[in-house]
């Protein structure tokens, strides 16, 4: 018999989870280039009236589970629990005369409280067509 020879695949590169724009990447160099950190953590804890926040923290050391995403010059890390939820994201970053704030244009949320401290989003695994 003869034996199976198999050959590698190269497989197709992966869409980033988020994007940035050009104003959100250039706030995210600042943040970790002044402070030397590895990259800006992002994630989604429940909380809020609608059910969900959004969360920020600068990184220090990245876990294995994390997903890494450089866009533009600048590094987001992602919480593993949070990328379900955040697929297809694109992070901007806001200023108006009260607050400069980083924003969110996520295709997996479905709500948000009034205020816009909380959001509902569902995860992309559980999206059916209909949702989509």
């Amino acid at each position: 018999m003869s034996e199976l020879q198999t050959t590698p695949r190269q497989r197709r590169p992966r869409p980033a989870v988020v994007t940035l724009t050009e104003a959100a990447a250039e706030r995210v160099r600042a943040l970790t280039e002044a402070g030397g950190h590895k990259g800006l953590r992002v994630g989604v804890k429940n909380a809020g009236c609608a059910g969900q926040e959004y969360t920020f923290a600068l990184a220090d050391e990245i876990g294995p589970l994390e997903e890494v995403v450089t866009d533009k010059g600048a590094t987001v890390v992602i919480d593993p629990k949070a990328i379900l939820f955040l697929i297809g994201s694109e992070i901007d970053y806001e200023t108006t005369k009260l607050a400069s704030k980083f924003v969110f244009r996520n295709p997996n949320q479905t709500d948000a409280c009034g205020c816009g401290e909380s959001v509902t989003i569902v995860p992309a695994a559980a999206r059916d067509d209909s949702q989509a």
